[in-house]
Order: C-alpha cells, then structure tokens, then sequence
C-alpha cells in the first residue's frame, strides 16, 4: 500500500476541489484541470483537505489504485497552484532553436527544419536559442512534450551532442584507441 497515499492532500489558498459524478475538477489560480476517477476509489473533500480511500468492494491489492490517485490529484493540485516546468539545453554546433507561433523551429543538424506543433495548454519559450523552456498546469503534457523534443535528438555518448534535459547526465564514452606499434 502506498504510505503517501494514507495522508490526506492538503489544499492550498485559492485551490478549489468539486467531485461531480465520475470527474474530479481542481480550480486554482494558473487554471483548472479535471480526470476521471475510477470506480476502485472513493474521494472526500473536507475543509481544505482531500482524501483518497479504495472503495469497500476492492480486495485485490487496494493500495496501488490508492496510491495512483492520490499522485494524480496531487499532481493536479500543485499545476493549478504553481504549475511544471522542464527546461531543456541543446548542444551541438548550429544547434538553435525559435518559437513560430504555435509551433517549436528545431535546427539540430539535420538537412531540413524540423517544425513541432505546440500542445495547447502549454507555454514554450526558448532562451539564449539552446535553452527550451515548457511550462503548463498538466504534469503528464510537460513532460510528454519535453521527452518528445528530447527524442528528436538524444544525447549522445561520444560527444555529448544533442538535446538533453537541464542537469541531466550523459555517461560518456571513450572513443576508438589509436593503433600503437610499427607498421
């Protein structure tokens, strides 16, 4: 059993929860977001915290249903109230990257501009043109998106080359030896 899962989630100021139906719905400040719940869990609002039980009829395993729909709601909670962001670095020679509209312009060293549609809901702006920034209320589109832009480029393990996430480590490898000794 989740041990998370077993304390309630406490709301922030000006975060508003409604159960209606199958749906949870989280208001805040940044935005709303709303997920369907499952039939395994019970969900209770009380005063400005939220608990997450599994339902009576549950025998098998409660707690992971538990567990996931306590990180869920949490997740929801902490994007209306603050929001994600996950900052990518690109590196590499003539590595850039722009903001057209709605669309993300990656130059990474291929023959042709390569053009991502932004999901709505997110906002990306890019610094210093090797410095992604996305930000948004839904953790699950943040980090989707990201791990996309990432998979157009992978770092990789000679050079280091490519598009990785702010702080991430790329074990490097050594290159070829060179041959020693007379021909």
């Amino acid at each position: 059993m989740s041990r998370k899962a077993r304390d309630p989630i406490v709301l922030p100021q000006g975060v508003e929860v409604s159960i209606q139906n199958d749906e949870i719905s989280v208001k805040g400040p940044k935005g709303s977001l709303t997920q369907v719940l499952a039939k395994e869990v019970e969900i209770a609002v009380k005063g400005n915290e939220v608990f997450v039980t599994p339902a009576a009829h549950v025998v098998d395993r409660p707690g992971r249903i538990q567990g996931l729909y306590w990180a869920l709601i949490a997740n929801m909670v902490k994007g209306v109230h603050t929001g994600f962001e996950k900052r990518l670095e690109m590196i590499g020679v003539g590595f850039r990257a722009a903001v057209q509209g709605s669309l993300l312009d990656l130059s990474i060293g291929v023959s042709h501009p390569t053009k991502m549609p932004i999901p709505t809901g997110l906002e990306v702006s890019v610094e210093k043109n090797t410095l992604i920034s996305i930000k948004g209320i839904n953790k699950q589109l943040v980090g989707e998106f990201a791990a996309c832009v990432r998979a157009k480029r992978p770092p990789e393990p000679y050079k280091g080359k490519g598009i990785r996430y702010e702080n991430e480590y790329v074990r490097r490898k050594a290159g070829k030896a060179a041959k020693t000794g007379k021909k």
